[in-house]
Formats: C-alpha cells, sequence, structure tokens
C-alpha cells in the first residue's frame, strides 16, 4: 500500500512544474529582427523569408504589412492564474509598388500605452436610408412572428 501512495505522490507532483509557462505568438525576437531590415534596400522576398508571413495586410492599401510579437507568462497563485504580459511588440511595413520597403515602424510596449485615440465620433445621415430598412424589416418581423395574420385580426 505504501509504495502505491508513493506512485501516485511522485506521478501527480511530475506534472508540476515550478518553471512559469510562458506563451509565444507572432514572430519572436521581433525587434532584433527589426534591425536587420533597411528602407529603401530591402525588398518583399527578404522581408518573408526574415519574419515570415505578415499576420495582417491592411485593408486600405495592399502595400501595409502587420507583424507582432506577444509574450505572456502565467501568473502567481495569488493572481488566480491572470498571465502577465512580457512583450507586447508590433512592426508596420509600408512597401512601395516595386516591392521595396519605404517605410518602418516599431512599437514596443510603452510606445502603444501612449497611442493617442481620437474619442470623437463621426455620425452619418442615414434618415431615408433608416426609415426604408426600419419599415421593411418591421414589416418582416410581422409576418415571421405572424404568417397567416391572425394576431392582426384580433388587435383590430
Amino acid at each position: 500500500m505504501k509504495k502505491f501512495i508513493l506512485i501516485l505522490i511522485l506521478i501527480l507532483s511530475a506534472n508540476c512544474t515550478l518553471n512559469k509557462v510562458i506563451s509565444h505568438h507572432g514572430v519572436p525576437f521581433l525587434e532584433d529582427k527589426n534591425k536587420k531590415l533597411i528602407t529603401n534596400k530591402t525588398n518583399l522576398n527578404d522581408i518573408s523569408q526574415l519574419l515570415g508571413p505578415p499576420l495582417t495586410k491592411s485593408t486600405f492599401d495592399n502595400n501595409v504589412l502587420i507583424f507582432i510579437e506577444r509574450k505572456s507568462s502565467s501568473s502567481k497563485l495569488r493572481k488566480l492564474g491572470k498571465k502577465d504580459l512580457l512583450i507586447n511588440n508590433v512592426l508596420i511595413l509600408e512597401v512601395n509598388s516595386r516591392g521595396l520597403l519605404v517605410d518602418k515602424k516599431f512599437y514596443n510596449t510603452d510606445d502603444i500605452q501612449k497611442i493617442q485615440f481620437v474619442k470623437s465620433t463621426t455620425s452619418n445621415d442615414y434618415s431615408s436610408k433608416k426609415d426604408f430598412v426600419y419599415s421593411f424589416l418591421s414589416g418582416l418581423r410581422k409576418k415571421i412572428n405572424d404568417p397567416l395574420g391572425k394576431k392582426r385580426i384580433k388587435n383590430n
């Protein structure tokens, strides 16, 4: 019986570790690889060979490539498993129509915190479209809720 308990304790403790678990997402060592990129000299082939495929391409302009690096680790027990952010880097590359690197911007965690976002919003005047869409959808909703029209008769 003592051997069984000893084996059970060894199996359970083998799964535990004292080292922090670090999860990594994106391109590793992005800051070092950023230094290897030279504007007006590096082309798309060099970028894809060094960094791999971009995480996203700009939806407004296909010549803007975005790469990220994010490292987080599990925190101590007193924080109830909340992850600590170790590294959060973003690299934005702009490439011209010939495939040459025109501009590069590197943001680390501190730079990202300093970015000011505009709080004002733009409003659009959709009054005529809203009236049409609203009336169309409300009519459709009435027909879905009462396909035979029996509820309308009772209410009148």
